[in-house]
C-alpha cells in the first residue's frame, strides 16, 4: 500500500495547504469511512467544475488553490487529500461517450468520446471503491445531471441517464489504476485522437470556445 500513500509530483499529499485542508476536513472524526466521505463532496462541491480549465497546472495542490478543474484535476485533489490522512488512493481512467457535453467543445474536438476521462479510487475498510468528484451539485442542477453520491461501500459513477432520463454517459473502456498520473501515456493518446492543435488551445483553456 505504500505506493498509494506517498505524495508525488502530481498527487502531493505532503503540500502544507493539501495538508491543512486534509485534517480540517476529518477534525473529530474517527471513522475512516467518515473521513473519505467528507473529503469527497469537498472535491465535489467545493472545487468547481470546468471543462475548459486550461490542461496545466495539473498539480492536486493547484486545484485546491484555484478552487476548480476538469476530472483529472479533481480527482488528483481527492487522491491527495485522502493520502494525506492516511488514507490509501489511486487513479483510474475510463473512456467515455459525453451526451451532455457543449456541442462547440464535441465539435471542436471532433468526436463526443472523451479518452481517459478520470476519477479516483478509495481503499476503505478493505477494499477499494470508485470515487467520481467532477460534476458539482450547482452544475449538476443547472444541467440536468445527477449528482454523484458517494457511501464509501459502491462505486460512485457517473450515471448513464439524466434527470429527464435521457443518455448522458456511457463507459466505453476501462484503463485500470495508477498510483501516479501517467502523463506521457494520456498524452501521446490524446494527440493520437485529437491533434495536437487540439492540446494546444487545451493549454490554453480552449480560447476558441469562448
Amino acid at each position: 500500500m505504500e505506493e498509494y500513500l506517498k505524495s508525488t509530483a502530481v498527487i502531493d499529499s505532503d503540500n502544507p495547504a493539501v495538508r491543512e485542508r486534509a485534517h480540517s476536513l476529518i477534525e473529530g472524526q474517527t471513522n475512516e469511512l467518515e473521513k473519505a466521505k467528507s473529503i469527497f463532496y469537498f472535491v465535489r462541491d467545493e472545487i468547481e467544475y470546468n471543462i475548459y480549465t486550461p490542461l496545466f497546472p495539473i498539480v492536486a495542490s493547484s486545484t485546491l488553490e484555484n478552487k476548480f478543474g476538469f476530472c483529472i484535476q479533481k480527482s488528483a485533489l481527492l487522491a491527495a487529500l485522502a493520502r494525506a490522512v492516511n488514507i490509501p488512493s489511486r487513479l483510474g481512467f475510463a473512456d467515455i461517450r459525453g451526451f451532455l457535453f457543449p456541442k462547440k467543445l464535441v465539435e471542436f474536438q471532433g468526436t463526443d468520446v472523451f479518452l481517459y476521462h478520470g476519477f479516483a479510487e478509495l481503499f476503505i475498510n478493505g477494499r477499494w471503491v470508485k470515487a467520481t468528484p467532477s460534476f458539482n451539485t450547482r452544475m449538476c442542477s443547472e444541467y440536468g445531471i445527477i449528482p454523484v453520491e458517494f457511501d464509501g461501500e459502491n462505486d460512485a459513477m457517473l450515471h448513464p441517464r439524466g434527470v429527464d432520463g435521457k443518455p448522458h454517459i456511457e463507459y466505453l473502456h476501462h484503463h485500470g489504476s495508477f498510483g501516479d498520473l501517467p502523463m506521457s501515456q494520456i498524452m501521446s493518446d490524446w494527440i493520437q485522437t485529437y491533434g495536437q492543435n487540439y492540446i494546444d488551445s487545451w493549454k490554453m483553456g480552449f480560447p476558441e470556445l469562448h
